[in-house]
């Protein structure tokens, strides 16, 4: 692929509070993916969703079946892009209600094939497991991609340094190598704008489709 053919990558980070752990992590998977695709000469482009920000869009839409605009929007770009990253803490040993909440609101086929690259974060790195026993499972039945590296990151991770913090780097590196070379794989998606609904609904895909036909369940 060419420069001149730009990639949009869709990162969701499911942390609570401003600032976060979890948007400190999405933030570095991220540019560190950005940084991969540069180096195969891919140009890309990152929209940055804070789940929080969509909480109470998510719980209403959960309980009618219909969407508010700001959350048909941000379903829209991350249904969209070429790739996902997703990010959500660990709370009782799996993600988060606010992560399952909004995969919850999509419908089941709307990110078949994609690449996604996972995070998590937790205080202790006991809680690593999660990322293969919880969220890579979720994410397979919804006949996504993700890549071979999850990526988690305990509270120890950010508050060392040198050697304490150099394999959270390393294995930001690798998933983020892994998720640029399935991006690239892939072909680029439509270069209509990812926020203008007319580009679902004229395929003949209603938001109730994409935001898991929940009206009536």
């Amino acid at each position: 692929m060419t420069a001149t053919t730009p990639r949009r990558i869709a990162v969701i980070s499911a942390g609570l509070s401003n600032p976060s752990s979890t948007r400190m992590l999405a933030d570095r998977l991220s540019a560190a993916t950005v940084k991969m695709l540069a180096e195969r000469d891919i140009q890309a482009e990152v929209d940055v969703f804070e789940l929080r920000d969509y909480a109470h869009d998510i719980v209403d839409n959960l309980l009618t079946g219909f969407a508010r605009p700001a959350l048909e929007s941000m379903v829209n770009a991350v249904v969209s892009a070429d790739a996902l990253i997703a990010v959500t803490p660990i709370f009782s040993t799996s993600y988060s209600g606010l992560f399952k909440s909004f995969i919850d609101v999509m419908d089941p086929d709307a990110l078949t094939g994609k690449p996604v690259l996972i995070g998590a974060n937790a205080g202790t790195a006991r809680h690593s497991l999660a990322i293969d026993y919880a969220i890579r499972p979720l994410f397979t039945y919804l006949h996504a991609e993700p890549v071979s590296t999850g990526v988690f990151a305990a509270s120890s991770d950010w508050g060392g340094s040198g050697d304490q913090v150099a394999p959270l780097g390393e294995r930001v590196e690798r998933g983020a190598r892994e998720l640029a070379e399935a991006i690239e794989r892939r072909r680029p998606a439509a270069s209509a704008d990812p926020f203008d609904p007319a580009n679902y609904l004229g395929e003949g895909r209603s938001f109730g489709h994409l935001l898991g036909g929940l009206a009536g369940e």
